[in-house]
């Protein structure tokens, strides 16, 4: 079942057509960051649920609080704010060193509130533009249990080398360094085969940046015609 924003125009009173609701994901170094500048050069508004969760975790707000009690002032640099390199080793936890993981405890922490952010703010663009493509990138839609809240889901995926390859140049660390975080971060996220299992659209990005936005561009002209028909 589709999930439809309506806006009414109070001067007209014609109820405009609907809001499409995307979730763009995929698993760790896959390129959805690419995949989703490349949506909003298209026309696509896009939020990152990194950034909401990097704004829930500033000191002040309630999310910052429950972290720091669960996990301890150890996650913090000296003025206060959350090293994210020390909670990343809180939560996910180091098998050479016994340390078990805790990244479902910090989930429950931060996706509801990150949750309720995305669900704002798609009501937002809704308001604004209501034949709009509202696209929410987060690397765990589908292990959070929110892909039913989304009208399609765009899954993006690459080869595993290239994971690790991407990862070493984006954090400027060796491939062995590399190797070991992605493995890490990626046992505490489904496999692509699963999460593709419930995709309506899926970017195979281990080619060309020119390959890649060819299959961006098919799925947005689906998309856009989706967003554009009346019901």
């Amino acid at each position: 079942m589709v999930k439809w924003f309506y806006a009414f125009d109070w001067k007209s009173g014609v109820i405009e057509a609907p809001l499409l609701k995307v979730g763009l994901t995929g698993g760790i170094a896959s390129g959805k960051s690419v995949v989703g500048e490349m949506f909003v050069a298209l026309g696509a508004h896009l939020i990152e649920a990194d950034g909401i969760a990097h704004g829930l975790l500033q000191p002040g707000e309630g999310v910052y609080d429950e972290v720091v009690r669960h996990f301890g002032a150890g996650i913090l640099n000296a003025d206060g704010t959350v090293s994210r390199p020390k909670l990343a080793e809180a939560a996910f936890g180091s098998p050479d060193r016994n340390t078990p993981s805790r990244v479902e405890e910090l989930n429950q922490i931060v996706h509801p509130a990150v949750v309720q952010r995305q669900e704002e703010w798609m009501e937002e663009v809704g308001r604004r533009d209501p034949h709009a493509i509202a696209m929410v990138e987060a690397a765990l839609i589908v292990e959070a249990g929110v892909a039913r809240r989304f009208d399609r889901l765009v899954v993006v995926t690459c080869r595993p080398e290239q994971r690790i390859q991407r990862w070493a140049l984006r954090m400027k660390v060796d491939e062995e360094a590399a190797r070991h975080e992605v493995t890490r971060r990626l046992a505490a996220q489904l496999p692509d085969e699963e999460k593709i299992k419930g995709a309506d659209f899926v970017i195979e990005n281990s080619g060309s940046l020119d390959e890649t936005g060819k299959q961006v561009r098919a799925v947005y002209e689906d998309l856009k015609r989706e967003a554009e028909k009346n019901l």
